[in-house]
């Protein structure tokens, strides 16, 4: 339990603010049996997220009754629940419950737009602790490659074609995405963790690059069917004003186990055989999977009864998400796998300093994923998903043509632009469909989002061995994100903010009952401000 003491001498009507109940970061009620009548005010949780919560408040006038200002002491104790990075948020938590009244008109810019619940904000801590499996693992590949077509004596083209070959494990995500429909997320979610760690540690003793390239079709479909059943649990248990902040705090964890995989790449330069380790590394993560994965709550969304559907009927949003995705993995495929590439032959850089540049022109990419999140959701997700890919696209395929220092710069700007569509883009995908057809329908548009990437990793292939230059290249495949990005501005649907059963009226007024209603959005998260009692 943390505990907290804050004592002001303010004047009464700050008084008067400190005494009425909380409506920011956390949604307060009076505590049973509380009297207003000797200065002294108990609160207790009425809504967010926290196991427990209480607030006692005491004003004492200064002086004479007659006095201009008050004493005004506050005795907080809270505890967050269970699996939500307890040791990153209490300190944060601890810092917002501080601020005084007239601070408290914002939610921290950390804070999701919209206040969740205890079980929203449990459930979301661990799911962004199973993205760390994730994000390493769906990177491996790329950080990898280069140094096992070495081993293996494989070309350019080569390589374009085993990235483009794995892509075939997207049929393995429709199949996980369908099952999830019918068996629930949970079961599912575990079985694609097992599978993409599994393959992974099979690729460790791969003799040749088709072998690899086989164990990584099984990683490449298992890992693309936990991301999907990850922001689909997100999307079903956060509430409408924070759906696209939980996918940016997913991002920004799957940032972190790629960045487990840069870490770990200076093993590579260890022999030829040293990028194997990094295979191995992955049973590291199976005491986490073991532990956090059975505990996650099937959602509430489809816990409750839900009427069967069929894909007739929302072919319109499919074919629009799945053309877009299609689109976007044409630059982003091969820009990212043949990064290193790059760096290594046409830069001239070893392994550490790879590791170095993609680590300092990656990590501002925070930047992106924070605000991405928060804007999406609070100001719409067309606007800032497609301003995040034209500006992104454009910056990142400069980077592959400046010199020096310019190549830093232009690929740091372009990444934090880039990754704004990450929290707004992918959102898209578990919005727009009814929790029958949530996780079919997502598994094919990812796998047609591979389809794309195969396009765009066999083209760049050949374009770079033609054209003799990855500038050149990527310059050519930057075409397709910017018509993505039109298609996005005046196609798309705005889903910001509004329930998903209203966004899919399938689920409305199907049998059974109703959602449960999210937690109200708080004045601060409406319109940037609270009341002057809040």
């Amino acid at each position: 339990m943390a505990r907290l003491r804050v004592t002001r001498s303010v004047d009464p009507a700050t008084a008067d603010l400190l005494l009425a109940p909380r409506d920011d970061v956390v949604g307060e009620r009076p505590a049973p049996g509380d009297g207003e009548g000797d200065g002294t005010r108990r609160y207790v949780l009425g809504d967010g997220p926290f196991e427990r919560y209480e607030r006692t408040v005491t004003a004492v006038p200064d002086g004479d009754g007659g006095a201009a200002t008050a004493t005004v002491t506050e005795d907080i104790d809270f505890r967050l629940p269970p699996a939500t990075w307890r040791f990153l948020l209490t300190p944060a938590v601890r810092t917002a419950l501080r601020r005084r009244p007239e601070a408290r008109r914002r939610l921290p810019w950390w804070y999701p737009p919209q206040r969740p619940d205890a079980r929203a904000a449990t459930t979301l801590g661990m799911l962004a602790t199973l993205s760390i499996v994730v994000g390493y693992h769906g990177t491996l590949l790329t950080q990898t490659m280069t140094y096992a077509a070495s081993e293996f004596g494989a070309d350019t083209a080569a390589q374009g074609n085993a990235f483009a070959a794995v892509r075939v494990g997207g049929l393995l995500a429709i199949v996980l995405g369908a099952l999830a429909d019918r068996r629930g997320r949970r079961a599912i979610l575990t079985l694609a963790l097992v599978l993409c760690i599994g393959s992974t540690v099979a690729g460790a003793a791969a003799p040749d690059l088709a072998v690899l390239a086989a164990t990584q079709v099984v990683n490449r479909g298992a890992w693309a069917a936990a991301g999907v059943l990850l922001a689909i649990v997100a999307a079903e248990e956060m509430p409408a004003g924070a759906r696209a902040y939980a996918l940016s705090l997913l991002a920004m964890t799957g940032a972190l186990g790629a960045g487990i995989a840069l870490w770990l790449l200076p093993l590579a330069d260890r022999g030829e055989r040293g990028w194997r380790l990094l295979y191995l590394a992955s049973l590291l993560f199976v005491p986490l999977v073991a532990r956090v994965a059975p505990r996650i709550p099937e959602t509430r969304r489809f816990e409750r009864v839900h009427r069967t559907l069929r894909l007739t009927g929302h072919y319109g949003r499919l074919v629009l998400l799945a053309v877009t995705s299609f689109l976007l993995n044409i630059f982003v495929a091969p820009q990212s796998q043949f990064l290193n590439e790059f760096l290594r032959d046409e830069r001239g850089m070893r392994a550490p300093t790879i590791s170095l540049f993609v680590v300092v022109t990656s990590t501002p990419a925070a930047i992106g994923i924070v605000a991405g999140g928060r804007l999406a959701d609070t100001r719409g997700r067309r606007v800032v998903g497609a301003t995040g890919i034209v500006v992104g696209t454009l910056l990142t395929a400069l980077s592959f043509t400046v010199p020096g220092v310019w190549m830093w710069v232009t690929a740091a700007v372009g990444g934090i632009f880039a990754a704004m569509l990450i929290p707004t883009i992918t959102v898209f995908g578990p919005e727009l469909f009814p929790t029958a057809l949530r996780g079919r329908a997502n598994g094919i548009v990812t796998t047609t989002a591979m389809v794309g990437s195969v396009l765009g990793l066999v083209a760049a292939g050949h374009l770079r061995d033609s054209l003799g230059s990855f500038g050149r290249t990527i310059g050519l495949l930057a075409v397709a994100p910017l018509l993505a990005a039109v298609i996005i501005l005046l196609v798309f649907p705005e889903t910001a903010r509004r329930e998903l059963e209203d966004i899919n009226p399938e689920d409305r007024t199907g049998p059974g009952p109703p959602a449960p209603a999210a937690a109200p959005i708080p004045p601060a998260a409406r319109s940037g401000t609270t009341p002057s009692g809040g």
